[in-house]
C-alpha cells in the first residue's frame, strides 16, 4: 500500500495513527490446510469475523497454492496430479491451455451443508488429511469487530507462528513534477490537463522512483512528466508493506478524505494497493493467473471536493476487474 501527497506540508497525527494502527499478521509454518475445514477453526474465526490467509512463497503458475477469503470459501489451485489424488471436485484453470494442468477447487467453509457430520465435510475433510495432506507456510490475519474469543496466536500456539508487522517508509519528494489534473476531465485537455493513463503512468515511476528528468546519458530511462505538469516544492510518500486486510485499507482510505477537511495545500493524492502476485484469486473470487508479472492492483485518485477516480489493473492471465 502507498499513498502519495503533493504539495504536504506536515502530515496530520491522526493520520500517522492510522499508518501505525494498520494491524499485525502472522507467519504460520508447516501448516495443514486440513486446519482450515475443522469446525474449531471455522466457528472461531471464519463465521465471528473476517479470516484471511494465503500460502506464503508459493508460485502460483508452478506450485500448489491456498487462499482462505473473509467470504469463508477456501481456494486452492492445484496441479493435475494433487487434483487427481485429492478426489474433490474442481474445474480446470482457464489459464491452462488446451491440455489442462492445473485445477481450482473452491470449498464454501459457510456452506449449510457443510456441518460436522456431513457427507461432504467428512469428504473434504479426510482428502486434506488423510488422502493428499497439503502442508504450506501460511500468511494470516483476522478482523473482527470486538468479539470476544481465542486469538490466532492461542489457535495455532502447537504451530510454529510469529506476529509480524507490516514495514513502513516515510518519505519526502522535492521538487517533484507533478501532472496537472482536472476531477472532470478523464481524458485530458491539451495545454490543460493530464489524462488518467498518463497519470497512473507518472505514479508508478514516482512509486519506483524512477528519475523524470528525461537525461540522455540515463540507461534505465528517459521518462519525463507529462504536459502540462507543475513543480512541487514538497511531496508526501508512505509506503507499507506486508499482508494489509481490507478493512484497515479502508480506515486508512478514510483518514486521506479526511486531509481535505481543513485548509491544506494539496489539490489531489493517491492511495495504491497491490495485490500478492502468486494469489490464486484476484477481484473478488476471480481466478489470478501469473504470465510475466502477477500484476494485480487499483489506485485512488482523491480530490479536495472528494471526487476521485479509481483506476484498476492486473495482468494478462486474469479476468478484468468487476
Amino acid at each position: 500500500v502507498s499513498f502519495l501527497i503533493p504539495e504536504c506540508g506536515i502530515l496530520p497525527e491522526v493520520l500517522k495513527s492510522t499508518v501505525a494502527d494498520i494491524g499485525e499478521y502472522y507467519l504460520v509454518r508447516n501448516l495443514s490446510v486440513h486446519e482450515f475445514v475443522a469446525h474449531e477453526f471455522i466457528d472461531a474465526f471464519v463465521k465471528k469475523g473476517s479470516c484471511y490467509a494465503l500460502t506464503y512463497n508459493t508460485k502460483i503458475d508452478q506450485d500448489n497454492t491456498a487462499a482462505l477469503l473473509p467470504s469463508g470459501k477456501l481456494i486452492l489451485s492445484v496441479d493435475k496430479d494433487t487434483y487427481e489424488e485429492l478426489g474433490l471436485q474442481g474445474c480446470p484453470s482457464q489459464y491452462s491451455g488446451k491440455k489442462v494442468m492445473r485445477y481450482i477447487i473452491t470449498i464454501d467453509l459457510t456452506d449449510s451443508g457443510f456441518h460436522p457430520d456431513s457427507k461432504k465435510h467428512n469428504r473434504v475433510l479426510w482428502a486434506l488429511k488423510e488422502k493428499k495432506p497439503l502442508e504450506f507456510d501460511f500468511l494470516l490475519a483476522w478482523y473482527n469487530t470486538g468479539a470476544e474469543g481465542s486469538t490466532l496466536m492461542s489457535y495455532f500456539s502447537k504451530n510454529q507462528i510469529r506476529a509480524l508487522k507490516p514495514k513502513i517508509t516515510f518519505s519526502t519528494l522535492r521538487d517533484l513534477q507533478c501532472p496537472v489534473i482536472q476531477s472532470n476531465e478523464l481524458q485530458g485537455k491539451t495545454d490543460e490537463s493530464c489524462s488518467t493513463e498518463e497519470l497512473f503512468e507518472w505514479l508508478g515511476a514516482v512509486l519506483n522512483q524512477v528519475s523524470l528528468d528525461n537525461k540522455s546519458s540515463s540507461f534505465l530511462s528517459t521518462y519525463c512528466c507529462p504536459q502540462p505538469n507543475t513543480m512541487v516544492e514538497k511531496a508526501f510518500l508512505c509506503t507499507i508493506t506486508g499482508f494489509i486486510i481490507p478493512e484497515k485499507i479502508i480506515q486508512l482510505l478514510e483518514q486521506l478524505c479526511c486531509y481535505f477537511g481543513e485548509p491544506k495545500l494539496a489539490y489531489w493524492l493517491t492511495l495504491t494497493v497491490h495485490g500478492f502476485a502468486d494469489s490464486p484469486v484476484s477481484w473478488r473470487e476471480n481466478e489470478h493467473g501469473f504470465h510475466k508479472g502477477g500484476e494485480n492492483l487499483y489506485n485512488f485518485v482523491i480530490f479536495r471536493n472528494l471526487d476521485y477516480w479509481l483506476q484498476m489493473a492486473v495482468g494478462t492471465n486474469d479476468d478484468c476487474p468487476p
